[in-house]
């Protein structure tokens, strides 16, 4: 237990051997501050993607988060308050990771009387005993004897930035794209297309009965002026209309307005559809999560209910296809279980399992995919490492497969609610994106969800064009 009072030890008090530690155990919060402080924001502490890539394959923490231990144990404990700092030797020998407990020990080993100056070694090691930093310190032991008030430790919190102003950002540096709203038939649906029109990400084309959606607009405190409406009798013409402007290429992308996400969908699938492909659609939830050091996505938590092993497959390359839009070569996918070891009376285990061996086959490409893992695994180091689980995917996933809609939907819903992230959805699997906004969503969310769309379009145009 942590004394209230420190207490140094002068020059006279040390002893050749007298000893002190702290151990303290590093966590993502503790990275973000460190950078935020000193201002080293190498990826190779702070983007997994970059750090994927790196030597040691996963994020690393800094070296001087573990040097700085020292200091705290040469301030606090021995010798303590009063002393004076002069020269520090490191030598670092092991990367130390998120969610290492790390013990950092000063020891003395030389006195000199002239100007009272001691020598100590000084080393750091992990929760397994392996040597992470060694060196020496040197410095000037106080002569006063001291016994001071432990201040108490600032209560400091990471507030991220923002994932979506990226893609934001990057979507309206883009022309605006020409997105078919199919059934704007309320407030909350039309006034999402104006926002958008007005932060120039899209050029809308409205598609409904033009009556109700004048009374929309009304509603909603917008003009119209300058609109194309295309006037339809009801919801079901509606998303006919809509799937037939997109596979003439007339309009690059779909947003749902008013009506059932089964009707417009409905559309998109039925037989001789133009937008249809050999994919299985699916829907994927963007995550903002402010205790998460990168953007989430969370498949397949609105459409697909109980996906078989195939459909899943589908599922996981589209949303692997759409983080490559996005820029992330090499995705890793968690493919989530209840636990995560195969039990052959856990369906979704085995299917966790075998698209694993798909990945490591060729039947799903460009990306890491590992299962079956369990949540905290998949997202957390510190609960991976407890578990003795060797992953290149675990605790850094950048997507979560979920074993069906139930789960996916009670997961993401969790994210939103309870841990505060913001959710931008889009529908992948089809000929050109399609949109889904919800009315409780917020204004950023809302242009998340076009901002994502646009970029996969741009990015698939880039994918497209010969080297």
């Amino acid at each position: 237990m942590t004394s209230n009072v420190l207490q140094n030890k002068t020059f006279e008090e040390l002893a050749l051997g007298d000893a002190a530690s702290v151990t303290r155990t590093v966590g993502d919060d503790d990275i973000k501050l460190f950078a935020a402080v000193s201002g080293d924001v190498n990826p190779a502490h702070l983007d997994p993607a970059y750090a994927a890539t790196d030597i040691f394959g996963h994020v690393i923490v800094h070296g001087m988060w573990t040097g700085a231990l020292i200091s705290s144990v040469l301030g606090t404990e021995l010798p303590g308050p009063g002393t004076i700092y002069l020269e520090q030797s490191l030598r670092f020998r092991r990367p130390v990771s998120p969610g290492d407990t790390i013990t950092a020990t000063v020891t003395v080993r030389e006195k000199r009387e002239d100007k009272k100056i001691v020598i100590l070694e000084t080393l750091c090691i992990n929760q397994s005993g392996v040597e992470v930093l060694a060196g020496s310190a040197t410095v000037i032991a106080p002569t006063e004897k001291l016994r001071l008030p432990r201040m108490a430790v600032p209560e400091v919190s990471v507030r991220p930035q923002g994932r979506y102003e990226r893609y934001i950002a990057e979507a309206r540096a883009l022309p605006a794209t020409v997105v078919g709203v199919v059934h704007p038939c309320s407030a909350e649906a039309i006034q999402a297309a104006i926002e958008a029109r007005d932060e120039g990400m899209i050029e809308p084309i409205l598609i409904g009965p033009e009556r109700r959606i004048q009374e929309a607009a009304e509603k909603a405190g917008v003009s119209l002026a300058g609109l194309r409406i295309e006037d339809v009798e009801h919801s079901h013409a509606a998303a006919a209309l809509g799937v037939e402007l997109a596979t003439s290429g007339k309009i690059e992308a779909l947003m749902k307005g008013s009506l059932h996400t089964d009707e417009l969908l409905g559309a998109v699938v039925a037989k001789g559809s133009g937008l249809r492909t050999d994919r299985r659609i699916s829907h994927v939830y963007a995550l903002d999560v402010p205790n998460y050091p990168k953007s989430l996505m969370v498949t397949d938590a609105a459409i697909n209910i109980a996906p078989t092993l195939a459909q899943k497959r589908d599922i996981c390359q589209n949303a692997i296809d759409l983080l490559h839009r996005l820029g992330t070569p090499e995705p890793l996918v968690a493919v989530l279980a209840a636990v995560e070891t195969v039990n052959a009376d856990m369906p979704a285990t085995l299917d966790a399992a075998a698209l694993s061996m798909m990945a490591r086959r060729g039947q799903i490409t460009g990306a890491k995919v590992d299962g079956p893992l369990a949540f905290d695994n998949a997202i957390s180091f510190a609960a991976a490492r407890i578990k003795e689980i060797v992953s290149p995917v675990a605790g850094q996933a950048d997507i979560l497969l979920v074993p069906n809609l139930e789960a996916g939907n009670l997961l993401a819903k969790q994210m939103i609610y309870l841990a505060g992230a913001d959710a931008a959805g889009l529908v992948l699997g089809a000929r050109v994106p399609i949109i889904l906004t919800s009315r409780a969503d917020s204004l950023k969310v809302r242009l998340a969800s076009v901002a994502l769309a646009k970029l996969s379009i741009a990015g698939g145009q880039k994918m497209a064009v010969p080297a």
